[in-house]
């Protein structure tokens, strides 16, 4: 019977995997203990029962400790938003009327636009994106 249990916590761990609630983990976990003591007694009905207690123990036990170190709440800035905030240097004068101008910012080269016309050299902080386009401001007015 053993072989059972080791079959349906690879299910539950498959599942597990294609899921991200983090529940069926533990399911998983109590087929092994399961397992375990099918070496020990051939009762199904043991073997259930320590199933189910096994399962209805570790779940409200560990899913809090578990809840601690997995912030679900914290997202991570990805692909361009990553520069919003960056500070950056104008490659191409930032001309308001013609809606040109480039800025270098993490090494690499952005079309950009501004509020008002920055030269080429200036430090910049990146404001915003749009479209792709990157919207910046004159940095504490330093040109280098």
């Amino acid at each position: 019977m053993w072989y059972i249990w080791l079959i349906a916590s690879g299910i539950f761990f498959i599942v597990e995997i294609a899921t991200t609630g983090f529940l069926i983990f533990w399911l998983a976990i109590a087929a092994l203990i399961a397992m375990c003591v099918s070496f020990i007694t051939d009762s199904i009905l043991i073997q259930a029962i320590v199933f189910v207690v096994s399962s209805t123990i570790l779940i409200p036990l560990t899913k809090p400790l578990v809840n601690k170190y997995i912030d679900k709440g914290k997202s991570v800035a990805t692909n361009a938003f990553a520069i919003l905030g960056k500070s950056g240097i104008v490659t191409e004068d930032i001309n308001t009327i013609e809606s040109t101008g480039q800025v270098k910012v993490d090494g690499e080269i952005w079309s950009a636009k501004s509020d008002i016309n920055i030269p080429k050299g200036t430090k910049i902080e990146v404001v915003k994106i749009d479209g792709v386009k990157l919207i910046v401001k004159q940095k504490d007015n330093i040109t280098v």
